[in-house]
């Protein structure tokens, strides 16, 4: 019988635990409870937890009545949350983790919410939180946690709370029983990550095709923040063997302040983790904001342009592609794998090619320049004379990073092959 291992404080929420667990039960999975209450231990809920708050603690290097006696409230919601994500990678370690829930307020979100975006993709994740209905980007991160928002305060079972609460734990538990059952459809390939805008779609999608009739699985991720943050996560797991890091308008926009950075790490992880990259500048010519009253004051007189009613985007100048040109090569340089950058001379996006809105080939050959000054001699530069979305464009790029694969690969094996001394 699959396990969900349930995750909240039974010092204030030990009702609602209670009915999850149930239901759970009832629906067909075994339920382990984690308490990470810091208070007490031994409050009276009618219910006790199978790993308790003090074992909790200890996961984190820390003794739980010294950090109820501490009363810093964010020191012990940091402990115990530390203490969860060990708990509970060494329950799915073990094999004793099918689902994970948990239920909370702010401080309960947190906690449960960092012991989830410790466990692989794919193991079913849900969290009800009274947080679910504003900006969940601090709990979510980069991982497949579904967030519930109970509507009422989480604060006993009521005629609301009930019918949320029975709905939640139907939802986890139908989730757990049918990854219990899952079979993968489609074939082990190795996996390589693309990234994608809606100006430079053409072209991934050219190159995705390609590389999977070669045998690949190509995972597309849209350059909106979230999916730069994704995909470096991903990297750095282990789960991706190449990068055709095609869109970077996400490092723009942490540079020149926009709406849809990924931070500072992006293009990062690939360099860490040591697999081959290539690379082009996909929409590197303009920074997204919202609707137009988000755009900053000091950006209101320059080329603006209206996507749709939520986007706006701004062409960036000669002195910005200057600055870009330079920082991606800082970061690009740092690899200790193969890299190639390609530079499509014809346009980054189907709005900076000639006769586009944001054609500009003053503000071009600044970025061009400044990148091919600043990048290492060691990493392989190709211009092109075609835009960005050009399938000749995308083919090369496809090809360029299977032979990179393959000659890896080769590598490898010969490492294999060599007798030993």
């Amino acid at each position: 019988m699959p396990t969900v291992v349930l995750v909240g404080t039974i010092d204030t929420k030990g009702a609602e635990l209670r009915y999850l667990r149930d239901r759970i039960i009832e629906a067909g999975c075994e339920v382990t409870l984690v308490d990470t209450s810091v208070r007490s231990n031994d409050m009276d809920a009618g219910i006790s937890a199978d790993i308790d708050a003090d074992q909790v603690a200890a996961a984190a290097g820390e003794d739980r009545a010294a950090l109820a006696a501490a009363a810093d409230r964010g020191r012990a919601v940091m402990a115990m949350a530390r203490g969860a994500t060990e708990i509970v990678r060494q329950l799915h370690a073990k094999g004793r983790l099918d689902g994970i829930g948990g239920l909370g307020g702010s401080g309960g979100t947190s906690i449960a919410a960092a012991a989830m975006r410790a466990l692989p993709p794919g193991v079913p994740k849900l969290l009800v939180s009274t947080m679910a209905s504003g900006d969940t980007r601090p709990y979510v991160g980069t991982s497949d946690i579904a967030m519930l928002y109970p509507i009422v305060d989480i604060a006993g079972i009521n005629q609301l709370s009930e019918r949320i609460m029975a709905n939640a734990a139907a939802a986890l538990a139908g989730m757990t029983l049918a990854a219990a059952r899952f079979e993968p459809t489609r074939p082990s390939r190795p996996v390589l990550a693309a990234t994608a805008y809606g100006v430079t779609t053409p072209c991934v999608e050219v190159a995705r095709d390609w590389l999977e009739a070669q045998g690949y699985e190509v995972l597309a991720f849209h350059a909106t923040g979230s999916g730069g943050r994704a995909m470096e996560s991903l990297i750095r797991s282990g789960l991706i063997n190449g990068v055709l890091d095609i869109t970077l308008s996400e490092i723009t926009d942490e540079i020149v302040g926009g709406e849809l950075s990924a931070g500072p790490e992006r293009l990062d992880a690939a360099a860490e983790v040591g697999i081959p990259q290539v690379v082009s500048l996909g929409a590197v010519e303009m920074v997204t904001f919202g609707p137009p009253d988000s755009v900053p004051i000091r950006y209101q007189d320059r080329l603006l342009y209206r996507h749709n009613d939520s986007i706006t985007l701004m062409r960036i100048s000669a002195d910005e592609s200057t600055r870009l040109g330079h920082e991606i090569a800082a970061k690009l340089n740092r690899a200790t794998c193969s890299v190639s950058v390609f530079i499509p001379k014809g346009g980054m996006s189907s709005l900076s090619v000639r006769g586009a809105v944001f054609h500009d080939p003053v503000a071009d050959v600044a970025l061009f320049d400044a990148l091919c000054a600043s990048l290492d001699p060691r990493i392989d530069v190709v211009q092109m004379d075609t835009h960005i979305n050009d399938p000749a464009f995308a083919r090369a790029m496809a090809e360029r990073l299977y032979a990179s694969l393959s000659q890896l690969d080769r590598g490898k094996a010969g490492t294999r092959a060599a007798p030993s001394v």
